[in-house]
């Protein structure tokens, strides 16, 4: 095959249409910052918490609508040992904006955070947030693996482009829009991006419908023809790995930054909760295409088709194969279209994790335990070199593993089991304290690594009820095992702090041995809950001398 020229062309003209967009916002954030009242670092990472309604609903729908969503879900759906029952992306993440607009929201914008770990520094201190701040980074590092993995399968099947060239060219054009302008630039540049997904896929999928080499896609929806029904089943003992992966999509992207991010970033509360609510509906349009193009996938005779035997999944391709279905299904200028989809959600991912990793870092580890007096300026430097170095660390680990779920489902893992725990803890129990955290993450940690990852190779030392090989030979928990872990690391949390709680208070060990100072930060609460109800008394009192 040779190199696609026209198509080249195209994904040149597009990555400088969103880099000159880039470019604009970023000086439209310099305009802000001599506006603002805020601070520098606050503009670049909250966009001076200002942000227009649309905008930040097109910027939060696009952060979750990025290139491991459209694979993962054609992925998915194609598979014969899945099928679109295990397509699941699309319906949980209605479940994380709900619960992100009517929960989550409110006490973060209450509190005027900057990041999501602000609340667990202000409570714990530096020290163990410091320790909380490591697994979301990772989960941020991974995220950008898997948007490039994308991008760079597509361009390579497409545009028959080598994998490294694809994946560092589109990964130097988001680091730099990303740098120039923060968040302003990210959010408009999503924009774009987010319309160029939703125009390109759809345009493709009446093409892939109609193609000669597929059957009615109605026809294997549920009956075998050349490979299992693309709707999938799922068997009686398959219901907890089920259930487990459904609550892993659905609760773990309310552990991400980037979400908070938007939310931090609106002028109201209000404002939030419709961003929330407005992106839950789009990101359901929006999966609909994929699963069309896996499900036209299944139902295809690849052996009439340029591509042969063996099919894509008998040859280790099955994360490519929505660009090998456009490539070999659809004509020479439609595939085109798509890979500019695939590239517009790979960018519109992949520069939220940068901010959003440069964020935590910058904010809550630079500026609040390395330098407490660093200027404006100096965090602006910080902030642009945390961006490219997360992006060098997400595009050096795209070189070992080419599969979009693995770096999809491990990244969301880390925030379901280590941080959702934390952050439900922090925010809404006011017992949590250092000492029940600290158990809770060391629970987490130890009890995942423990459980095996058979995406990774990592074979279970524990074994739930279930646990068995599957059809691809690997050593399986078909238990809900991850909503177990979280489970228990949340009751440890609440459970430790409050016996710690108790110890300290009731004097049982002396203050000296309290290292997370909890006595201590207790009492300014009770203090002020003291002269509140004196001042209650006084006005009562006072009230009724005058009725008398």
């Amino acid at each position: 095959m040779a190199l696609n020229v026209p198509g080249l062309v195209v994904m040149a003209v597009f990555y400088l249409v969103i880099l000159g967009t880039g470019i604009w916002a970023s000086m439209r954030s310099r305009k802000m910052e001599k506006k603002c009242t805020g601070d520098g670092m606050e503009i670049t990472l909250l966009a001076g918490r200002n942000i227009n309604l649309l905008v930040g609903i097109f910027t939060l729908t696009a952060t979750w609508v990025g290139g491991g969503f459209i694979l993962g879900i054609a992925e998915a759906t194609y598979n014969p040992t899945l099928g679109a029952v295990w397509a699941l992306m699309p319906v949980p993440y209605v479940l994380t904006f709900f619960l992100g607009g009517f929960f989550f929201a409110k006490p973060m914008r209450e509190n005027k955070y900057v990041t999501m770990m602000d609340p667990f520094q202000k409570k714990y201190g530096n020290f163990l947030s410091s320790a909380l701040i490591f697994p979301a980074l990772v989960a941020d590092v991974l995220w950008v693996a898997r948007t490039l993995v994308s991008l760079g399968g597509t361009m390579a099947v497409i545009l028959d482009l080598p994998y490294v060239y694809s994946i560092i060219i589109s990964s130097v054009v988001a680091i730099i829009y990303t740098l120039l302008g923060g968040l302003y630039s990210v959010a408009y540049t999503d924009v774009i991006q987010l319309i160029l997904i939703f125009v390109s896929l759809w345009v493709c999928v009446p093409f892939l419908m109609t193609n000669p080499h597929s059957v009615d896609i109605s026809l294997t929806a549920y009956n075998a023809t050349f490979q299992a029904p693309w709707v999938g089943t799922v068997e009686l003992n398959e219901a907890g790995k089920w259930f487990d992966d459904f609550m892993l999509l659905a609760l773990g992207g309310l552990a991400y930054q980037a979400f908070y991010q938007r939310i931090l970033s609106a002028s109201s509360y209000t404002q939030a909760q419709v961003t929330c609510f407005a992106s839950s509906a789009f990101c359901l349009v929006l999966g609909i295409p994929s699963v069309l193009v896996g499900a036209v996938a299944a139902s295809t005779d690849w052996n009439s088709t340029a591509y042969g035997l063996p099919t894509p999944y008998e040859r280790d391709q099955a994360g490519s194969i929505l660009p090998i279905a456009l490539q070999f299904l659809t004509p020479t200028y439609v595939s085109v279209i798509g890979i500019g989809a695939v590239a517009a959600a790979v960018m519109s991912s992949m520069d939220s994790a940068l901010l959003s990793s440069a964020s935590l870092f910058s904010s809550n580890i630079y500026k609040n335990i390395i330098r407490k007096q660093a200027s404006d300026r100096e965090m602006q430097w910080v902030i642009r070199i945390s961006v490219v170095a997360v992006g060098v660390a997400g595009t050096a680990l795209t070189f070992l593993d080419s599969s979009v779920l693995v770096f999809w489902l491990v990244g969301v893992d880390m925030s379901y089991t280590i941080m959702f725990p934390q952050l439900v803890c922090v925010l809404f129990f006011k017992v949590s304290n250092g000492y029940g955290a600290t158990v809770g993450y060391i629970m987490g940690i130890g009890l995942r690594i423990m459980s095996g990852e058979p995406l990774i190779g990592l074979p279970p030392a524990i074994q739930f009820p279930g646990c068995r090989l599957d059809e691809e030979g690997k050593m399986t928990q078909f238990f809900p095992f991850r909503t177990t872990i979280m489970l228990i690391s949340l009751a440890s949390i609440l459970l430790f702090s409050w016996i710690t709680s108790i110890i300290f208070h009731k004097g049982l060990l002396s203050d000296k041995w309290d290292v997370f100072k909890i006595k201590r930060k207790q009492k300014p609460e009770a203090t002020q809950m003291s002269s509140d109800l004196k001042e209650g008394v006084e006005a009562s009192q006072e009230l009724l001398s005058k009725r008398s």
